[in-house]
């Protein structure tokens, strides 16, 4: 682009053009990130636990820590919960991936 400025630039050729290759692993890293379950299990066992909760979740705990929390070490073990909030997880982590594949797609076409 001749006589663009480098705001207009890096905004239209070079911005563009790095999407392409970087948004698979930002992608991945937000799916990973979900399922990031063994650092916080070993670190912090995902607590201090909230005070009056019928449930053992913690203040450190992520989405899946939580449902491992509340399926194996709760007192009243709660497998149904546990269960829906993990589909609902994999719903949730699956549409924005989903998202972000179309749009990378469409970068593609550049």
């Amino acid at each position: 682009m001749d006589g663009a400025s480098p705001w207009r630039v890096l905004r239209s050729i070079i911005l563009p053009l790095l999407m392409v290759s970087t948004a698979p692993l930002l992608i991945s890293s937000f799916a990973f990130n979900f399922n990031n379950f063994s650092l916080i299990y070993m670190l912090t066992g995902g607590g201090p636990n909230y005070v009056g909760s019928s449930l053992q979740i913690g203040s450190t705990d992520i989405l899946i820590s939580m449902v491992y929390s509340v399926a194996f070490e709760s007192g009243v073990k709660q497998y149904g919960l546990a269960s829906a909030v993990s589909i609902l997880i994999f719903i949730f982590v699956g549409f924005v991936s989903w998202l972000g594949f179309r749009r990378t797609r469409s970068l593609e076409e550049m």
